[in-house]
């Protein structure tokens, strides 16, 4: 982790309206262009938190990308070491390994690539088609979970 955490708040809209309708939406069990509602628990509390989440599938793997930074569910997710993903009434319990911050590159850049017009706002100008090294030095501020369905 770098040593100044970076955290994007996101704005009204996408609290309000956004992030609520993609929840409504995935809890019916209908995607939007791989939603999920993650759960997973607290790490002070041990209650279940729950938050809309985009699964990115990439060369056979599936991960989480935090693409607001080192957020709740985040510091959770490592405590916990795994959680659930919802889409409607079916729940996959998982496992999670953080991605090292120079394996994150091309994770980052297949995650712009598919959700650049939500997300793009929190990662200061870098995209898609941005250069290795510039994906490297946003890597530290966007935690990237794999994740492991367990069967």
């Amino acid at each position: 982790m770098s040593a100044s955490v970076h955290v994007q708040k996101p704005g009204w809209f996408t609290v309000n309206v956004f992030n609520r309708a993609v929840a409504w939406m995935t809890r019916r069990g209908v995607s939007v262009w791989g939603s999920r509602v993650l759960a997973v628990r607290g790490r002070k509390s041990g209650e279940w938190r729950r938050t809309p989440v985009n699964l990115l599938a990439f060369e056979g793997g599936q991960y989480l990308v935090a693409p607001r930074g080192h957020v709740q569910w985040t510091h959770n997710m490592r405590a916990a070491g795994g959680g659930e993903l919802h889409l409607g009434k079916k729940a996959e319990a998982f496992t999670a390994v953080e991605v090292a911050d120079d394996d994150k590159p091309a994770l980052l850049r297949a995650y712009l690539k598919r959700w650049k017009a939500e997300v793009g706002v929190f990662f200061n100008g870098v995209g898609p088609d941005s250069s290795d090294a510039e994906l490297r030095r946003i890597a530290p501020d966007h935690p990237v979970f794999r994740i492991t369905i367990s069967r």
